[in-house]
């Protein structure tokens, strides 16, 4: 009786000394948690706002204020019956989609007609061509993206020789010189939409875990600035999440090529936690080889406001934050810019709006902010409490 009540006693000490440590455990960790957390969204309230970062040659941004036109001024414009053409990289994105809206919103405020819309689907070669059948009808501005800023570079030196007035988003040609060639060019904080999408990704992991990298393989400015942001940012505030793989795909069929690079590396780490993606389209990729894989619980970041990855967040489902640019105003932006050149308005190199955190808290404001209209109502029937 008395060797059975001892082993009775030494098991009882034993299983509160197993739960003692458990608890303490979970409590460590639901702490270290809490820490991230706060980490990550004082980071994320610290940069709302700003530029993080440079120009295509370094420039330092100017606000988007600098491109505003006094009644005066657009009345000039407006006096002048002025033509205008959209010349596109890509234009397989809702980002694209409200950057030719507020291009064309703004054009028309402005009196001036656009005359051509084109879409290069991220080939060099059909952008130079559009850029040469555009010439022919002589328009007084053209607002472009280069899809390669060396192989376009001559075609676009050529517009600006006919005395075309040229802005570009984002990127610029090689070789062209900013209030020569061109008058300006008008991005978002690429490099702080990585920033913001590293921030999110780190809170909803915890501060800890393997994660891989889907980055756009171009010599592309501002996917590599994206890129840039989210890499050293991962690499310098969150010593415990390890990058295990970075795969990049070149399109054009983004969305597969992701899936193929997402599927890879699932299969490669067991472990994975999660996976960031250069732009929500390689994300829709990275989701759907994430349901394929049955990892429901894997954890993707991105950039832009998509339809489908708006989804993703309102339902709290695989995405778990990115950094949305405000591409609709970035259009309107341009379209001023180039009608103050037409009046001999100077404007700065460099113009650049800031990041906009996105989760599930905010992605229904998020969506009207970035594309001056309510949310589709999929999407707002597809919000989680």
């Amino acid at each position: 009786m008395i060797r059975r009540r001892s082993l009775f006693a030494a098991a009882t000490v034993l299983t509160l000394a197993l739960a003692t440590g458990c608890s303490s455990s979970t409590s460590t960790a639901a702490t270290e948690n809490t820490a991230v957390s706060e980490k990550a969204e004082a980071a994320l309230k610290e940069i709302t706002g700003k530029v993080l970062s440079k120009g295509p040659n370094g420039e330092t941004p100017s606000p988007v204020s600098a491109a505003d036109l006094t009644p005066e001024e657009i009345e000039k414009v407006k006096a002048l019956g002025a033509t205008a053409a959209i010349v596109m990289h890509y234009g397989g994105n809702d980002w694209a989609t409200a950057q030719v809206n507020g291009l064309k919103a703004e054009f028309e405020k402005l009196g001036i007609k656009v005359i051509a819309t084109t879409d290069a689907n991220f080939k060099p070669d059909k952008q130079v061509s559009d850029l040469e059948t555009v010439m022919t009808q002589n328009p007084d501005i053209i607002v472009s993206i280069p899809t390669d800023p060396v192989a376009t570079a001559s075609a676009y030196k050529k517009a600006a020789e006919s005395g075309a007035k040229l802005v570009f988003m984002d990127n610029v040609p090689q070789g062209l010189t900013a209030g020569k060639d061109y008058v300006s060019v008008v991005s978002a904080d690429n490099y702080g939409n990585g920033v913001v999408s590293a921030h999110q990704m780190a809170k909803a992991l915890g501060g800890q875990g393997k994660i891989g990298l889907v980055f756009h393989q171009a010599d592309f400015f501002v996917t590599k600035q994206r890129y840039q942001g989210f890499k050293e940012t991962i690499q310098k505030d969150y010593p415990d999440i390890q990058i295990v793989e970075e795969k990049g795909i070149a399109g054009p069929d983004f969305a597969g090529d992701a899936q193929a690079a997402a599927n890879a590396m699932l299969s490669k780490y067991a472990d994975l936690s999660g996976i960031w993606a250069v732009w929500d389209v390689p994300a829709e990729g990275v989701m759907a080889a994430a349901r394929a894989s049955g990892r429901q619980d894997l954890k993707i970041a991105t950039e832009d406001l998509g339809k489908n990855v708006a989804i993703g967040l309102a339902k709290n489902e695989l995405i778990v934050g990115l950094g949305a640019q405000v591409p609709f105003d970035q259009g309107a932006a341009e379209a001023r810019l180039g009608a103050g050149a037409l009046i001999g308005k100077k404007a700065p190199a460099y113009v650049a709006l800031s990041a906009l955190p996105v989760d599930h808290d905010n992605v229904l404001d998020a969506w009207k902010q970035v594309y001056h209209e309510d949310a589709p109502k999929e999407l707002q029937d597809s919000y989680k409490q």
